[in-house]
């Protein structure tokens, strides 16, 4: 909004230079966000916050300017000279819906001659954005900069025979062509303006070009009222015609404001139209609005603002910004002012006081009684994941929103759970229109963008929540790890480069798992839609499966215009967090030296090496310490669709050297096991 200095200095005197002032109103919260000199005058540019559409006004906003340099308010005087008609001789009033219009005025103004405003009128128009027009349009935009109060000048001949002015909600589809000379249908939750027969206005947005003033008009009817600043936003928000008098209706007015409006304005068309004013205000008021009284305590005032204001100072604020009060019980009764529509509990009244008092003047401290913040076990559990992970790959953040074709694209099955999703009430578009079950979506789309824009080598990671719907009205929150890798490793001189693939991911869950204290892990071949069949597996723990890792299929690279091989990973780190031993354990270095035995068996290609150690764990004691599998063999002298693997077993007490005898009864029960329930052949 653009305020004239020029034209502010009418209604207070200000000895401060532009700076100084913008600088006042800023600290005070009417923020000014530049200064601009046109033609020697500074226009200020304000930014009000939505609370203070009073300062929409000119002698508001010099009500503001008043209350911190202490100079008084000039508010114009109305002095109309009324001729011996009668109001009710020209028109009637009839609100047929008084919770949409509380009140409506209507003032006559006959014999008017249009012509040009004059030049002063022009440059205060122009220089606060609004186009001038001829002198009667000119004057209802004058005095709605001036009082903040929206006012609107019909034709009164082309009102019709004996008019009245009926305020009603439009009908359904009810036809209306605006001032824009654009035909609008209309529903049953718009306010409409009528003569009694046909809209005549759009109720707080724009007049009709039935009834516009044009080059012929003489008589003049003045509309000044008051709308319910929700359903004008509403209607104008539908019909994508938001105007300068709307938005001050959705702020929502003074409602006492309204006769001086119109006095006003009917005083400036005599002056500057010859208008002849008619006798009276045609006002209905159907239900008068009830003054506002606020109970302000000083100590709860130096309570909420941590400051030491005595019950003087405050009174002294009060008289600052025209606020009248009563004084009960050593507290203050404010009678807060129709136009200060913003002041309605005493939190209200106690910003007032901060912002004369001077927000940079409220001291600093720290609260009473504050408690120590910190991360929970849970929240350390994760970061600590994060951590882990970040010595590897590159963390990402993508949305929480999802398109539900991503579905599709990862390949899941019609009947998926993962397919069941929160969907968004009101989306900004379809590509983000459903919350995310699962990372994946948009760990494949990040790795897209990045080879899109040859980013060849890429590691990448994210930890973040995935949404299912709930039981009751919240949905529920799982928190999930995913990471996805597609090229090479960086090399240099100390060590080769080696291609980022299954076994590279693999290494790098192994690490973290085991930071994590989860213990008990094992990976299992299984099949998994969106991955590779035969290039992936199940990640369990403790019996439960806690994720999946694997080469992704070719048709979902293919889907996100990927040419290059990649592998993903995705992994519950809630179930991990429960299954995890968060207690770190430490026992002494052996005085007693292990005892090393190698194993060799030969096996059937399709049983997986864990599934052989987990045997072997499982048919030795305590003193079983590790299994290393050190060869891998199905060459020549192994019989088709077999293997020979290679394990070194090593064995250790901590309170005595083992015998020959104890570890060759740990190895004939090994080997008693594998052979029976692996089918196993020792070599």
């Amino acid at each position: 909004m653009g305020v004239s200095l020029n034209w502010l200095k009418q209604y207070v005197d200000i000895e401060e230079k532009p700076e100084v002032l913008a600088h006042r109103l800023s600290m005070a919260g009417i923020l000014v966000e530049g200064l601009e000199d046109i033609g020697g005058d500074m226009i200020m540019d304000l930014d009000l916050t939505p609370n203070r559409g009073d300062c929409l006004g000119m002698i508001n906003l010099a009500r503001e300017v008043s209350a911190l340099t202490g100079k008084p308010v000039k508010i114009p005087e109305v002095n109309l000279y009324e001729n011996a008609e009668r109001i009710e001789d020209y028109i009637a009033v009839e609100i047929q819906d008084p919770d949409l219009c509380p009140r409506y005025a209507a003032r006559v103004v006959k014999n008017c001659s249009v012509k040009p405003s004059p030049r002063w009128m022009q440059e205060a128009l122009s220089n606060a954005g609004i186009r001038p027009i001829n002198n009667i349009v000119d004057v209802t935009n004058y005095v709605m900069l001036e009082t903040n109060q929206p006012l609107h000048a019909f034709d009164y001949r082309l009102l019709g025979e004996n008019p009245r002015i009926v305020v009603r909600r439009a009908r359904e589809g009810e036809p209306f062509t605006t001032l824009d000379e654009v035909a609008r249908i209309l529903d049953s939750n718009m306010l409409v303006i009528t003569d009694g027969n046909r809209p005549v206005a759009l109720a707080g947005i724009m007049g009709g070009m039935n009834t516009e003033i044009n080059e012929d008009t003489r008589d003049v009817l003045l509309e000044s009222a008051n709308f319910l600043g929700t359903n004008i936003r509403k209607t104008a928000q539908k019909l994508a015609m938001r105007s300068e008098s709307s938005m001050r209706f959705e702020k929502s007015l003074d409602i006492n404001g309204v006769i001086y409006a119109v006095n006003r304005a009917a005083q400036l068309l005599q002056e500057l139209a010859d208008g002849e004013v008619v006798w009276g205000i045609c006002d209905c008021y159907p239900q008068k609005a009830a003054p506002v009284e606020i109970l302000l305590r000083p100590d709860r005032v130096n309570h909420l603002l941590g400051t030491d204001l005595s019950t003087e100072d405050i009174k002294g604020y009060m008289n600052r910004l025209g606020l009248p009060y009563d004084e009960r019980d050593g507290h203050l009764v404010v009678h807060a002012p129709s136009y200060r529509v913003d002041l309605t509990i005493e939190a209200d009244l106690v910003e007032e006081v901060a912002r004369l008092y001077g927000y940079d003047n409220i001291p600093s401290s720290l609260p009473r009684d504050a408690s120590r913040g910190g991360l929970d076990a849970c929240q350390q559990f994760r970061r600590q994941a994060t951590a882990v992970m970040a010595r590897y790959l590159n963390e990402v953040i993508n949305y929480s929103f999802i398109n539900p074709t991503a579905f599709d694209h990862i390949m899941l099955p019609a009947d998926s759970h993962l397919r069941r999703t929160v969907n968004i009430a009101n989306p900004l578009s379809e590509e983000q229109s459903v919350m995310r079950t699962l990372l994946l979506p948009g760990l494949l789309k990040s790795l897209s963008t990045n080879l899109a824009r040859r980013n060849l080598n890429l590691a990448l990671f994210e930890t973040g929540k995935v949404f299912y719907p709930g039981d009751d009205k919240l949905p529920q929150e799982n928190f999930k790890l995913g990471a996805i890798v597609c090229g090479r490793s960086e090399s240099n001189w100390l060590k080769y480069d080696v291609e980022m693939d299954y076994f590279y991911l693999k290494g790098v869950a192994e690490i973290l798992l085991q930071e994590l204290g989860c213990v008990q892990t094992s990976f299992r071949a299984e099949g998994v839609p969106g991955y590779h069949p035969g290039r992936t597996a199940l990640l369990s723990c403790k019996g439960e499966d806690i994720g999946v890792l694997g080469e992704l299929h070719p048709a979902v690279l293919e889907a996100y215009n990927i040419k290059e091989r990649a592998c993903a990973l995705e992994l519950d780190l809630d179930k991990i967090y429960s299954l995890s031993a968060r207690r770190i354990e430490a026992r002494a270095i052996p005085r007693f030296p292990a005892v090393e035995r190698d194993l060799a068996v030969l096996l059937e290609k399709s049983i997986a090496v864990s599934q052989t150690v987990q045997v072997i764990r499982e048919a030795a004691s305590s003193l079983l310490e590790k299994v290393h599998l050190f060869d891998v063999y199905a060459g020549e002298q192994v019989p088709k669709g077999f293997k020979s693997l290679a394990f070194r077993l090593t064995f250790q007490a901590y309170d005595r050297t083992l015998t020959d005898a104890e570890v060759n009864a740990e190895m004939d029960a090994i080997r008693g096991s594998v052979q029976e329930k692996l089918e196993a052949q020792l070599r």
